[in-house]
């Protein structure tokens, strides 16, 4: 069944660890996820961008289909179903489907915007047994069609958003989504110790995990990160190794134009690379 996110993140905050959260992109792309997160017994979240809830038919055919899997591949680790980068809407839209962790940016409004918005869904999520994700500060990059240069987040604001009551906070710390530039900064440690000053126990967020060296996530996690997302790394490892089997022309021969078949390679890389991500996070065998 699908979980909230809030009882693994407290976990992972409290045994220095992090979750990863991988998005998904199709049934190929969920059904690799889950099973290698039941190979290696590590909880793990599932994300949803609102771009992706379109292209997969809505949210209601992706619980069908994340419930279905969970039930018919016998997966036993928590599993939270988490809309990612939502709008107002889009959260709300969701929490009528039956995801189990939404997330609300409202990172690109003033703060009072922010903190309005992110007040509407507390209450609702608490009753409900959902975990909710809060961003303050914009993450770099694109997300979604919104575009932000990796801006770090105000302390002060950090600590409004989480004392409304949210799970988990997102707050830029200079990370950004895709791939990171040559000329890029690094993550900035000395935001993030004063966010978790501000804070507390809140578990934080770290977004665009592709790129970011190891050290980095394992000193980010040292220091309060419970939860890192994960995607552009999965989609280059994907098509890499699709390309692979196309330029070798293994379609070409006898039924090797199957869609099961040529998908493989590429299904093959995401479990490879959600495994890499996994054992740098440290959360194998945490389920």
């Amino acid at each position: 069944m699908l979980v909230s996110a809030k009882d693994m993140l407290n976990k992972a905050r409290d045994g220095h660890y992090g979750v990863g959260q991988f998005n998904i992109n199709n049934l190929e792309w969920t059904k690799a996820v889950l099973q290698t997160a039941e190979e290696l017994k590590a909880p793990v979240i599932l994300g949803v961008s609102e771009g992706a809830g379109k292209y997969m038919c809505g949210y209601t055919t992706i619980v069908g289909m994340v419930k279905g899997m969970i039930n018919e591949l016998g997966i036993t680790v928590p599993v939270a179903l988490h809309l990612d980068h939502g709008t107002f809407e889009g959260a709300k839209k969701c929490i009528n489907a039956g995801f189990s962790s939404i997330m609300f940016d409202g990172s690109h409004y003033p703060i009072e915007e922010n903190l309005k918005l992110t007040t509407a869904l507390v209450n609702t999520c608490d009753i409900l047994g959902i975990s909710l994700e809060a961003e303050v500060g914009a993450i770099g990059g694109e997300e979604d069609g919104v575009i932000a240069a990796g801006e770090c987040a105000d302390p002060a604001e950090c600590k409004m958003i989480a004392d409304l009551g949210v799970t988990m906070l997102a707050a830029g710390i200079g990370n950004i989504h895709g791939k990171y530039p040559d000329n890029w900064q690094g993550l900035s440690f000395s935001t993030l110790e004063a966010i978790k000053a501000a804070v507390g126990d809140m578990p934080l967020v770290l977004h665009g995990g592709t790129g970011i060296p190891a050290d980095q996530v394992k000193k980010a996690i040292s220091l309060g990160v419970a939860k890192i997302n994960v995607n552009t790394e999965c989609q280059i490892a994907f098509t890499a190794k699709v390309r692979e089997y196309i330029e070798a022309g293994k379609d070409l021969t006898g039924k090797g134009f199957d869609p099961r078949k040529v998908l493989a390679p590429g299904v093959e890389a995401i479990k490879d690379t959600v495994r890499e991500k996994m054992d740098m996070f440290g959360c194998i065998g945490k389920a």
